[in-house]
């Protein structure tokens, strides 16, 4: 299951960053940023974790109800790679915890209370921390591994399990 979400990053103003997020390996799979949030800010990264990663059909794909998801763009997407699309109930913000979880930590760590100055350097900032977050940060959920280097499978995830 891989889980999507939209947050402001601060600046003179915002800039909108869109993550997905493999739930189970704790893995960002694919990412956009923009100056505007425009309805395919989503499905750019969205078609960035699809290009990369392949996933096999069936692919649950969870976010919340906010018109981005909602677009015919990203529902074509969805339905383009066999994936099965997943939404939060209206006004249940707990459905999508997993994405706000980690926009607490992932903004603490890269922020630390900052701004960005530009776009080309905010998008620089945002690579280095993704591919650190991927490759060196640990998780408890993973055994203090980092997403990379975690070998859990599908069906050895407590949270994807509890969806079997």
């Amino acid at each position: 299951m891989w889980v999507g979400d939209i947050t402001y990053l601060p600046r003179q103003g915002w800039f909108y960053l869109a993550v997905w997020l493999d739930r189970c390996l704790r893995k960002i799979v694919g990412w956009d940023m923009r100056d505007t949030m425009p309805e395919d800010l989503v499905s750019e990264a969205l078609c960035r974790a699809l290009l990369v990663r392949l996933p096999a059909a069936g692919l649950v794909i969870h976010s919340d109800q906010c018109s981005q998801y909602t677009s015919t763009r990203f529902k074509d997407l969805v339905a383009q790679h066999g994936a099965l699309q997943s939404m939060s109930r209206q006004g249940n913000c707990y459905d999508n915890a997993h994405a706000e979880s980690f926009w607490s930590r992932f903004k603490a760590e890269l922020l630390d209370g900052g701004s960005f100055t530009g776009l080309v350097e905010a998008k620089l900032e945002i690579s280095h921390h993704i591919a650190y977050y991927n490759a060196e940060r640990r998780h408890s959920s993973l055994g203090y591994l980092a997403p990379t280097t975690s070998k859990l499978t599908f069906k050895q995830c407590p949270s994807c399990v509890q969806l079997s």
